[in-house]
């Protein structure tokens, strides 16, 4: 039977985020608060929990899972180099609403699904999401639905849905406008917006100084 934990009261929250981070570490899932809406998650480095999500959510590895992680020094293990244009983006939306795609390092022992030696990466405004990443390390997050239905933007939206697939629901109230993250890909020769959400075009443009803008 899932946990819920209402993090808006210390002791509650605190009792938590020690029930999320050991049900990470033992293979399970939980839901927890981000800043854009709720998201289901698991231990990025083992495989066979990223596969529970990706059962509970009903779809397959073709729809890969991005990674959450709770400080900007984490990219560096995840990731084949650091570009100039990744830094300058992560220093100026970071933590915040940009997700961004980049080349992972090979060495990696992870399957997020059918990602073609790419990692899409964030680090979230929320703290008790940065809270548990900085305690479990990063971890693969989806929006917190089932394929097809809408995102999550509280507790209870998400335990609607996904029910005892999950251990441990963090309760962090409602999330607001339930808009997912803004997704730029610098694994090509130029940046793509693959997404536009609260970040803009026109806000991630000014910061690399070249127009960004979708595929072509």
């Amino acid at each position: 039977m899932s946990a819920v934990y209402e993090c808006d009261d210390p002791a509650a929250r605190a009792e938590g985020l020690k029930a999320a981070a050991a049900a990470v570490r033992s293979g399970r899932l939980v839901v927890l608060p981000t800043d854009t809406v709720y998201g289901i998650g698991a231990d990025a480095f083992d495989s066979a929990a990223v596969r529970a999500l990706l059962r509970a959510k009903r779809r397959g590895p073709d729809m890969p899972v991005g990674v959450l992680v709770g400080s900007w020094s984490t990219v560096d293990g995840l990731v084949l180099g650091v570009s100039r244009e990744a830094r300058a983006l992560i220093e100026a939306f970071w933590p915040g609403d940009l997700s961004l795609v980049l080349p992972h390092a090979p060495s990696l022992q992870w399957d997020l699904g059918s990602t073609r030696g790419t990692v899409m990466l964030r680090m979230p405004l929320h703290p008790v999401a940065l809270e548990l990443l900085r305690e479990v390390g990063p971890m693969a997050v989806s929006s917190a639905n089932v394929s097809g239905m809408p995102p999550a933007a509280t507790a209870r939206e998400a335990s609607d849905q996904l029910g005892d697939s999950v251990a441990v629901y963090l309760d962090g109230g409602p999330s607001g406008e339930p808009v997912a993250s803004t997704i730029v890909d610098l694994t090509g020769s130029r940046p793509v917006m693959l997404r536009e959400g609260p970040v803009t075009a026109a806000a991630v443009s000014e910061v690399l100084g070249v127009e960004v803008g979708p595929a072509r």
